[in-house]
């Protein structure tokens, strides 16, 4: 497995991945309309701060990966998602620690923090299984389709 730098030409993979406008919310939160296209990601890509990364697994495309700067040693794990054919196999595990490794070693992170929506539990037993604590908890400031989403934050200094 490896994480490499996500290119233009790889706009297509978030495309044809984000399916769906709830897994559209689910993945990318209120940032990005559905259906996703090449000016929104390029858009979102451009920003200075926006660190994104396609995790390969055996030659294929298996996931994506961002990293938010938020200020000097500080970084935020944004928009994790595995597409589905490598769903159930172990991806999300190792390609967050390559990017927690990444953001130490060559961003200089000493403090990482991320958003998972609470009802999101399989992301949110991943990330406390690497030592993400809750910090957080945001009510009232996302929903979908008429249903509000608890927003947990959660921290891990490294």
């Amino acid at each position: 497995m490896e994480l490499r730098a996500f290119e233009k030409d790889d706009y297509a993979l978030l495309i044809d991945w984000i399916d769906s406008d709830q897994l559209n919310y689910l993945w990318g939160g209120p940032t990005f309309q559905f259906p996703l296209d090449y000016d929104q990601i390029n858009q979102h890509c451009l920003k200075a701060e926006v660190l994104p990364f396609v995790c390969v697994v055996d030659g294929k495309n298996a996931g994506y990966i961002e990293l938010f700067k938020v200020a000097d040693g500080h970084y935020r794990i944004c928009r994790v998602f595995v597409a589905n054919d490598f769903r159930g196999r172990g991806v999300s595990k190792p390609m967050l620690k390559q990017l927690m490794e990444l953001a130490k070693t060559q961003y200089s992170a000493h403090l990482l923090s991320l958003a998972v929506f609470a009802h999101n539990d399989v992301a949110k037993h991943c990330y406390q299984s690497l030592g993400f604590e809750v910090t957080s908890e945001e009510a009232g400031t996302r929903s979908f389709a008429g249903q509000a989403w608890r927003l947990l934050k959660m921290e891990k200094s490294v």
